[in-house]
């Protein structure tokens, strides 16, 4: 096995175990052990735990986004198209809440590699609202983005589809009210 692969195999595991269980709860002997990656490979690839969290929460960032963005490019409806894409996501039966602001929760503010990608996660979705409802409205990319962070928020505690449908409904009452006004 080569140092990419043992790579994605830490990853792998990390995201899976993390994700599940929490940051805290997993030790690095416990991805080594899942991964099948020696501990010395380990920890030469991730020199410390903050780095192994950083890796995969960056990765689950690009997988997320990416995601989501496809779901969205060509919709007719593409903020309505946000919030089916989170409806789907909530329904998946290992959803657990946002793997960012769980990191964030139980960290909070120490390891500012994490702390880092989780404010470029926020960003990046605000941005994408942004783009979606167009320059000129960003109290209203800010609103959806408040209806996209609650209803995860929301499903994380009762997981499925309905505070996706909720949230949508809310972002098209929003939308009509802003083009009134």
């Amino acid at each position: 096995m080569d140092d990419e692969e043992a790579r994605t195999r830490l990853l792998d595991a990390a995201e899976a175990l993390f994700y599940a269980e929490g940051v805290q709860a997993v030790g690095m002997d416990r991805i080594r052990a899942e991964s099948g990656v020696p501990l010395k490979r380990l920890y030469r690839i991730f020199p410390a735990k903050e780095a192994l969290v950083t890796a995969y929460l960056e990765r689950r960032d690009q997988r997320w986004t990416a995601s989501l963005r496809e779901a969205v490019a060509g919709s007719a409806d593409p903020v309505a198209a946000v919030f089916d894409w989170l409806g789907r996501w909530f329904s998946e039966p290992d959803f657990r809440g946002c793997a960012f602001l769980n990191a964030y929760g139980e960290l909070g503010a120490g390891p500012a590699g994490v702390l880092d990608v989780v404010r470029r996660h926020k960003a990046e979705l605000r941005a994408l609202l942004g783009d979606l409802v167009g320059p000129d409205r960003e109290d209203l990319a800010d609103q959806l983005l408040l209806l996209a962070e609650g209803a995860t928020a929301v499903a994380a505690l009762t997981p499925g589809p309905v505070p996706a449908v909720r949230a949508r409904e809310a972002a098209h009452v929003l939308l009509n009210a802003s083009r009134v006004g």
